[in-house]
């Protein structure tokens, strides 16, 4: 069930009503209705996904269970790899099966040996590498005994599977969410209102920005070698705008439904294209995987604490995992190694947290310096993005390749320039609205507050009318796919 459709905008309703006016006076109940409204809302894909969540449910609810009680470390240990193995073990099945196979098959060949194997119809589901890290999060606290394991089932299923965050995030850590499903809620009208906009914004990033953006960007991608190189850099500029506006547009939606129904999710994008240097736009752009790796993988690693060789091989090793975690395919390990290379510098240079903070916090404007690493952060971002968004390595260096042809500084020439135009005053109008509110959780919170009641109603209106004018062909999340 996507945000952007019909059935939710019918499903959100239904379930509000049902858990504010019906069980709004059992905890119990409120959970329950979480978990089947979950299990709706991600059963309207392919019910047979169901499956896989519930298994994962049970198995990480028991092992909790089991380290409740449990003193002796090797045991202790064994349940964490138990778990680990069985979480991993799906992720890699359902989304890196194929691509092992298909490497193995082509490194025998390169060696003059053909290995007879099929790759498999598998279909991935939705979610899963969300859900997964979220239930891996859990059985890894309470290993370390850093949070106490619940037995309470329906609360924990409502934790693994809540709705608002199940199939894009963000990804909550058990300490941050899963006591929250301890206390019965109750409803708050100013927190009710907040989400509402939070919603608001969410969508129109997502309709406005990110499904018109798609269309120029897939546009330039599948036909490149038609296109000058100022033409290939527009179409790498609108995919740029389309994942901010698609994947930040999907977090602001989750986190605005969740206050809906009494939840506080952590915050997964930062206003990250105002970012000084690449250390700065990970700490800013999908921070709760971001933090997740840099939890319970880089600093396991060692961290920045040893010598420069580890450092390095921790660096790369972070970015590499991460990139392969979005997909099986070499253009997302590419795209990693990238970022790593970027990072590298100011980390050898022990310069990665020099920027900290609001950039130009109390200010209108920036000033040159950081105007000027902004705008170089981003270009080297853009550029990230070509490995991100193309077919194979091949295909991105091509589409590099025409970037920086002779052609580079010609004026862009493609159909629908008119619209393309639109599209990017209405991206200005994006980044205006979240400059204004870059010390707030999104942008859009800053406005209307202080404002005449009138003022108020007419801005959202506004926004709202936006978003019904320009609306774009209707597009999948484009983190579903991971």
């Amino acid at each position: 069930m996507l945000f952007n459709s019909i059935d939710f905008a019918v499903f959100l309703p239904v379930v509000f009503i049902l858990y504010w006016f019906f069980c709004n006076k059992s905890l119990k109940l409120q959970n329950l209705l979480i978990v089947i409204a979950s299990y709706l809302f991600y059963g309207w894909w392919d019910w047979r996904f169901l499956s896989l969540i519930i298994f994962s449910t049970i198995v990480d609810y028991s092992i909790g269970v089991a380290l409740s009680t449990e003193e002796n470390s090797k045991k202790r240990k064994g349940f964490l790899w138990l778990s680990i193995i069985v979480n991993l073990g799906f992720l890699g099945f359902f989304k890196y099966y194929n691509f092992f196979l298909d490497n193995l098959i082509s490194a025998f060949t390169l060696f003059g040996t053909e290995l007879h194997a099929s790759s498999l119809k598998i279909i991935l589901p939705v979610g899963i590498s969300f859900y997964t890290f979220q239930t891996l999060s859990y059985t890894i606290d309470v290993y370390k005994r850093k949070l106490n394991p619940t037995k309470d089932f329906i609360a924990f299923s409502a934790f693994v599977s809540f709705f608002p965050q199940l199939v894009a995030g963000p990804i909550e850590r058990a300490t941050n969410l899963l006591p929250q499903f301890y206390s019965k809620r109750k409803f708050e009208y100013s927190k009710a209102v907040d989400g509402l906009r939070q919603i608001l914004w969410g969508m129109f990033k997502k309709v406005v920005i990110a499904d018109n953006c798609a269309e120029f960007a897939n546009e330039f991608f599948n036909n490149h070698t038609e296109y000058s190189g100022s033409g290939l850099l527009l179409g790498a500029l609108f995919f740029t705008f389309q994942i901010y506006g698609d994947f930040s547009g999907y977090s602001d939606i989750a986190i605005g439904t969740s206050r809906l129904f009494g939840f506080n999710l952590k915050q997964n994008f930062a206003f990250p294209y105002f970012s000084r240097d690449i250390a700065e736009f990970w700490r800013r752009w999908h921070m709760s995987l971001s933090t997740w790796f840099r939890d319970y993988l880089y600093i396991p690693l060692g961290g920045s604490k040893g010598g420069t060789a580890m450092k390095v091989r921790n660096t790369f090793i972070i970015f590499i995992v991460s990139g392969f975690w979005h997909g099986a395919n070499w253009t997302f390990i590419v795209w990693g190694a990238l970022n790593a290379l970027y990072f590298l510098p100011l980390l050898l240079a022990n310069k990665n947290r020099s920027n900290i903070g609001t950039v130009a916090e109390g200010k209108l404007t920036p000033n040159i310096s950081d105007m000027l690493k902004m705008c170089t952060t981003f270009f080297l971002t853009v550029i990230a993005w070509v490995f991100f968004r193309a077919n194979n390595v091949s295909h991105a260096i091509s589409y590099l390749n025409g970037i920086f042809s002779k052609s580079f500084l010609s004026i862009p020439e493609f159909e629908n320039r008119t619209h393309a135009i639109e599209v990017l005053v209405l991206i200005g109008f994006l980044m205006f609205i979240e400059w204004l509110g870059r010390d707030t959780q999104y942008g859009l919170e800053k406005f209307g507050f202080k404002w005449n009641k009138t003022f108020r109603i007419l801005f959202y209106l506004g926004v709202v009318c936006i978003i019904f004018l320009f609306i774009g062909k209707e597009q999948e999340f484009i983190y579903f796919q991971f």
